[in-house]
């Protein structure tokens, strides 16, 4: 056993073992009869098996391709291929797998090593048919990542993921089907090497930057509208970003209504409600900010808000996106503070026959307790008074409320300050 996870396994014998008839006996029905070869090879045919059109083969230690015939019996019909986690060091070894499944559509490679392998000339052509590609942490080079590209003229997502790019190199051709460019988890910090993606991908609508060390965007306006003249949506959550007018450039975009960016040092010194505000203020085209969808109501408020932000900014500094804000709505004044937290104690009057005694009340003790409070102003226990409230603001409208449950608490009567506590000796 251990020999053979020494020497690898093929693309064949993984598949002739998940899907084996003994595996699956009653598996039967519709679709692309494939051959399984039970017994070593030359044997007569022992059984057939419909193998799935989304084949997973993730962790299962695969090398290489093994009989190019046998894979074609396989896969012919496969569109999506999953080959995540193995071994295969070789690109000569992949581009005979996908040479032989005429319909793939989606190949995923993460996590095999990659790195410093290299294709035969012409042997990228095997790749053509391919729509969705993941290269995540196979620390595939440029030039492998730019030879694919050029023959793969449908290509629509490519996923670069924790290859520990700290830069990007230009290719002598575009690729211009690309769409969503998934590029996070590496180390690129300079914008000089994001830019680049817009010269060889000039059609994205999806750049996913997260987890990037990328410190600003320095980049004229004309340049930004020319180089990402149709992103739609972009991702900088965990950069390094840490200057407003940063954000300001993201309103250069010409196609932007999806942002996302959290986690960075621009942002820390502000609540969440600050950083939500902030930022629909200052990206006024964005439709959607970190998942969550800009309302009209949400917008005003925010705009609203960040005149009112930077009423105590000196003139010089203030951003542009204010003048165009007061310019809409005038300059605001500031809003009221209003206390909102509950009352914790109140000051009324207790009246008992003709004698009349301010009294301070907590408003979390019950009827019960009050009574037993009013025992000393009264001179009579508890179980012997009748305890009413009136409310001072309704004058005498309305009845005095009498507080009969013991277990009630003070602040559902809403007593507030100067109200009256009316005390009554039980009859007999």
């Amino acid at each position: 056993m251990e020999s053979e996870e020494t020497e690898g396994r093929t693309l064949v014998q993984v598949i002739s073992e998940k899907y084996s008839p003994e595996n699956f006996p009653y598996c039967r029905g519709p679709g692309v009869g494939v051959v399984i070869r039970t017994s070593p090879q030359g044997s007569p045919v022992k059984d057939r098996l419909n193998l799935p059109s989304i084949l997973v083969l993730d962790g299962c230690g695969i090398t290489e391709a093994g009989d190019e015939e046998e894979v074609a019996i396989f896969c012919a019909h496969v569109v999506e291929l999953d080959l995540s986690h193995n071994q295969l060091k070789d690109w000569g070894e992949i581009s005979k797998i996908l040479s032989n499944i005429p319909n793939l559509d989606f190949l995923n490679l993460s996590m095999n090593p990659l790195r410093g392998s290299s294709l035969e000339p012409g042997a990228a052509e095997a790749f053509s048919g391919l729509r969705r590609l993941v290269l995540n942490n196979t620390h595939v080079t440029w030039d492998m990542v730019h030879a694919l590209t050029r023959e793969i003229p449908e290509l629509e997502e490519l996923f670069l993921c924790l290859n520990e790019y700290e830069s990007v190199s230009v290719s002598s051709s575009s690729c211009p089907s690309l769409r969503l460019l998934h590029i996070t988890d590496n180390q690129l910090q300079d914008w000089a090497e994001v830019r680049k993606l817009g010269l060889m991908y000039p059609c994205l609508v999806s750049l996913i930057l997260a987890n990037n060390s990328l410190s600003s965007i320095h980049e004229p306006e004309d340049s930004l509208q020319r180089l990402f003249s149709n992103l739609c949506s972009i991702n900088l959550h965990n950069s390094g970003l840490s200057s407003w007018e940063d954000i300001e450039k993201l309103n250069f975009f010409p196609k932007l209504q999806e942002v996302r960016v959290m986690g960075i040092p621009l942002l820390q010194p502000y609540t969440d409600q600050e950083r939500r505000y902030l930022m629909v203020a200052q990206l006024p085209h964005v439709t959607v900010l970190n998942g969550s969808v800009v309302t009209d109501g949400e917008r005003e408020d925010a705009e609203r808000f960040f005149i009112r932000y930077h009423l105590d900014c000196p003139e010089d500094e203030l951003p542009q996106r204010y003048h165009t804000l007061v310019a809409r709505y005038g300059r605001l004044a500031p809003l009221a503070e209003v206390d909102l937290r509950p009352l914790c104690h109140v000051q009324v009057e207790v009246r008992f026959g003709d004698q009349a005694e301010p009294l301070e009340l907590r408003l979390d003790q019950t009827v019960a307790d009050l009574k037993k409070q009013l025992r000393a102003v009264v001179q009579l226990p508890p179980n012997k008074i009748r305890v009413y409230y009136i409310d001072r603001q309704l004058g005498y409208a309305l009845e005095p409320q009498e507080m009969k449950y013991g277990a009630r608490a003070l602040h559902s009567y809403s007593i507030r300050d100067g109200d009256e506590i009316l005390v009554v000796p039980k009859t007999q």
